[in-house]
């Protein structure tokens, strides 16, 4: 991560911040404190800590990933040079923002789902900013969410554009299963009743139905219960899932609600730093 995390740093400040070393000798010290301008569930705090000490500058929590925050809540305290922590300022509170965005979306999605179906987990989708997964999905988590995938090696996820591709579903998983490795669950994308059963004959591990209506997921998981193919398959659904619609998919009986838009639409928390004084 601390890789990752530097070639950001590098990609914002370039060859230096000229602004700041213009202003500031090297040698002044200050005190800084990230603030909370809205309320919410905060994330990136340990990313923040990371960047910060990779600059030699002290850190001290007010907050831990995943808890929720009000407005002037202090967030985190850091001291040490000045010029590292302006020059810093922005790309770590850009990455705290945004992850706390995700993080108090997926909250209010896991709040509302489970009023209606206690067991329900909310999980995100690969609808993330390229080498931004691995924060993103975080957020997720600190959010009460489930990450679902972070990357393509982490689970088998036979899509329709696979099945397009090689023509049959049980070939697909018959080729899945011979390539490999056992400790990975697979998957089936599915967009009717009748490859929904297919899939749960197949015994994948999780049958997720794409795009349907709650009046159609509710169907496919009655004939699954009559077939004696629903205890042994997780069901996960997706597609067009808003906060607006996302009681009616709870309601059905589904085990995994995975939305897009706890990553794609979710607006950023509002965050400051702000110097208290020099040392």
């Amino acid at each position: 991560m601390k890789n990752t995390l530097r070639q950001m740093i590098n990609d914002d400040v370039g060859f230096e911040d000229i602004t700041t070393n213009a202003l500031f000798s090297p040698g002044i010290k200050a005190c800084a404190e990230i603030v909370a301008r809205e309320s919410g569930i905060i994330a990136g705090i340990e990313v923040a800590e990371i960047i910060f000490e990779d600059f030699n500058l002290k850190c001290s929590k007010g907050k831990y990933d995943g808890d929720y925050i009000s407005k002037g809540d202090s967030i985190l305290l850091l001291e040490g040079n000045a010029r590292s922590i302006l020059t810093l300022e922005r790309t770590v509170l850009n990455l705290m923002m945004k992850m706390s965005g995700i993080a108090t979306v997926t909250s209010k999605m896991v709040k509302k789902a489970r009023s209606v179906n206690k067991k329900i987990k909310i999980a995100g989708t690969r609808k993330t900013t390229p080498g931004m997964q691995f924060f993103e999905k975080s957020a997720i988590k600190f959010g009460g969410g489930d990450s679902h995938r972070f990357r393509l090696d982490d689970c088998v996820l036979i899509k329709d554009n696979h099945i397009a591709i090689i023509g049959d579903i049980s070939l697909a998983i018959k080729k899945v299963r011979q390539n490999v490795s056992f400790s990975k669950k697979i998957e089936v994308e599915v967009e009717t009743l009748e490859d929904a059963v297919l899939a749960a004959k197949l015994d994948v591990d999780i049958i997720m139905l794409d795009n349907m209506n709650p009046e159609q997921i509710k169907e496919v998981i009655s004939v699954l219960e009559d077939s004696n193919l629903r205890k042994n398959v997780i069901i996960e659904i997706s597609g067009g899932i808003t906060p607006e619609n996302i009681l009616d998919y709870a309601k059905t009986g589904a085990d995994v609600i995975s939305m897009g838009y706890i990553t794609h639409s979710a607006a950023s928390i509002d965050l400051s730093m702000e110097i208290k004084h020099l040392l």
